[in-house]
């Protein structure tokens, strides 16, 4: 690409975050990423390339000190994309589950996505030109999971939002689509016991957890050129576990 483009990225310490920010960075992005902590692996990309700020998602004011500080330090690259990353799952069943986490998940995995898109399509219609949003879902919003109602309900309402926003900003030429990965090796499924995962792998037709090197590549294709005509969709990758 001639001139770098600008991918603000929410959630990029760790996990699936941490790896769309590598490969984004080695691709020629620019890239501005928050977490509410740096990690080392993320500091190991420092570099005239990458803008970090501490920043609690769902938390309007936060999240408007976060955007304003990309946007400025974003400096001539032309603001290209978001990645909606940020999440959080809780675990437990809904008849006990303590009402502070019920809005902590919704806050940061959906009304966070909502305030974050909402700055990064503000910018968009001043420093005009295409775009894309990319929205990291889940197929638990698609197919539910035992103990997990608030966070299946946060991520239907993400795909929710990526069909609905696809049909607003589409004059705009910024597409809108959801990435919906099944259950990955990550620190968010660490918290599964044992049997549970074992289960998981059985029912997964590939035999195994998806890995974050699974997920990325469908998340460089819907930012880069050759998505141009892909909006309003959720792809799952989830090694046919939903199929």
């Amino acid at each position: 690409m001639s001139a770098k483009r600008h991918v603000i990225v929410t959630g990029g310490s760790r996990g699936l975050g941490l790896g769309i920010v590598e490969a984004l960075l080695a691709e020629g992005y620019r890239v501005s990423t928050c977490s509410r902590a740096p990690s080392e692996a993320l500091e190991r990309l420092a570099g005239p390339d990458l803008f970090w700020q501490p920043c609690r998602i769902g938390d309007g004011d936060e999240v408007r000190a976060f955007m304003d500080a990309a946007l400025d330090r974003g400096g001539g690259s032309p603001l290209w994309g978001l990645v909606n990353n940020a999440g959080i799952a809780r675990e437990g069943v809904l008849a006990t589950f303590p009402e502070i986490d019920v809005e902590e998940v919704i806050q940061v995995n959906l009304t966070g996505a909502i305030q974050v898109a909402r700055a990064f399509l503000r910018a968009k219609l001043v420093k005009r030109g295409p775009g894309r949003i990319v929205n990291i879902s889940s197929i638990i919003g698609q197919r539910g999971y035992n103990g997990l109602s608030a966070y299946s309900a946060s991520k239907a309402g993400l795909d929710g939002l990526t069909r609905a926003l696809a049909r607003e900003v589409g004059r705009l030429q910024v597409t809108v689509n959801s990435v919906a990965p099944g259950y990955l090796a990550t620190e968010m499924s660490g918290t599964l016991a044992e049997g549970q995962r074992d289960q998981i792998v059985r029912r997964t037709p590939l035999g195994r957890l998806g890995e974050v090197a699974d997920v990325v590549p469908v998340v460089r294709f819907l930012l880069g050129d050759g998505a141009g005509f892909v909006t309003g969709q959720t792809i799952v990758v989830d090694g046919g576990i939903t199929g």
